[in-house]
């Protein structure tokens, strides 16, 4: 028993220092408010530079107000949102870039883009009607309301940037990461779409596998490693299977866990400013308790250890704690993803089978349990003697 618990704690250290490498919660526009409660129509989370744009357009006056959310390249470096008339990259685009003064304050200038060449501030193809900027918790915030010269044009082709400093007041030359060079895309104004680049580190399809490893470690594997040790150890022709399986499956929804912790962690690191307390505390609580949980491998005494008793009470304890934590943490990650409502009812139908499942076997495994102390209690000799023999 010792050798097995010890090739499982192996593999599993092995497991997680292959994935940690390249794991490191979740943001999306519609969690962000502004400072003066402006709310706009339509918000999305850009798909490069870990970037978000909210806007609200008004056809009839030709007018769009703009929120571009972005942390810059470098803290004293700039943000850009613009729009281009004539094509769909940098080069003629009529630019709105947000940075920090000589005085530090925040401010935010036009630049027609007519080249790769350094920028001079200059009139651009719309009228600027008021603009403002702002920099907290590592992220700029650039706010303008613009006209748009053609009225009744409700689709437009927009660039995002970030770059790291400014020199002189004047923006110097961004990097050229796929993020940067995939920041772009059109935009409808009035059914609330953006469609661009899918630069290397679009936010969507991490979220999507932070949400599905969690799903599967936390919300299944973990309380079906519990149903196994509860019901299964009850038939003695299940041991030492039941044992095996429970290990197999504890084991696996950690691994998996904690490859999904890891991508919270980075997508929390990415999207700076945009915080889901509830869900990351959550989050933390059951890696470290699982964690815990894995020592268990390590101190389980034999059955009839005067500390058994003690352990039971410990590892049961943090089971369950781990069980509830992690369905509502599911729940949680869900509310922040918002995917299509079947599969939340996907979930929902899972977690329900696996419960009716848990009723029966309880149920069943009580009625074995009573069967076998009254059957015991029958054949104790009474009164000294076994049936006066």
């Amino acid at each position: 028993m010792a050798s097995f618990s010890l090739t499982l704690a192996t593999l599993f250290i092995a497991t997680v220092l292959a994935l940690s490498p390249s794991l490191a919660a979740a943001a999306t526009c519609t969690s962000q408010t502004f400072t003066n409660n402006k709310l706009y129509s339509f918000c999305n989370d850009l798909p490069a530079l870990n970037s978000y744009l909210h806007w609200a357009y008004d056809p009839a006056q030709s007018t769009l107000s703009i929120a571009f959310i972005a942390p810059p390249a470098k803290p004293n470096g700039w943000i850009s949102w613009a729009i281009n008339p004539t094509g769909t990259g940098m080069v003629g685009s009529q630019a709105l870039i947000a940075f920090k003064d000589s005085k530090g304050k925040m401010t935010v200038k036009t630049y027609n883009v007519s080249s790769y060449g350094p920028l001079t501030e200059s009139k651009v193809w719309y009228e600027v009607k008021e603009s403002s900027a702002e920099f907290l918790g590592g992220v700029m915030r650039l706010l303008a309301t613009i006209v748009l010269p053609e009225k009744g044009k409700s689709t437009v082709n927009h660039v995002w940037q970030v770059g790291p400093s400014v020199t002189g007041g004047v923006p110097d030359k961004h990097e050229f990461q796929p993020g940067n060079l995939n920041s772009k895309g059109g935009l409808d104004l009035l059914r609330g779409q953006s469609t661009g680049g899918t630069g290397g580190d679009s936010r969507t399809k991490k979220r999507n596998i932070h949400g599905i490893l969690n799903v599967v470690s936390w919300g299944l594997l973990f309380p079906i490693g519990i149903i196994i040790a509860r019901y299964l150890r009850v038939f003695p022709s299940a041991d030492p299977l039941w044992f095996y399986l429970h290990i197999f499956c504890q084991v696996s929804a950690y691994a998996i866990g904690v490859a999904g912790w890891g991508t919270g962690l980075k997508l929390g690191s990415q999207s700076k400013g945009v915080q889901y307390t509830v869900h990351r505390n959550i989050g933390i609580a059951l890696f470290s308790l699982a964690t815990v949980q894995i020592f268990a491998l390590f101190l389980r005494p034999k059955k009839d250890h005067k500390y058994r008793f003690y352990w039971n009470i410990y590892h049961h304890g943090i089971g369950y704690a781990i069980l509830v934590l992690g369905i509502i943490n599911v729940f949680k990650g869900l509310d922040i993803l918002k995917p299509e409502s079947k599969w939340r009812h996907a979930y929902i139908i899972v977690i329900a089978v696996l419960g009716g499942i848990a009723l029966l076997l309880e149920a069943f495994t009580w009625m074995i349990v009573l069967r076998r102390k009254k059957s015991s209690s029958s054949t104790k000799p009474y009164g000294g003697f076994n049936n006066g023999l």
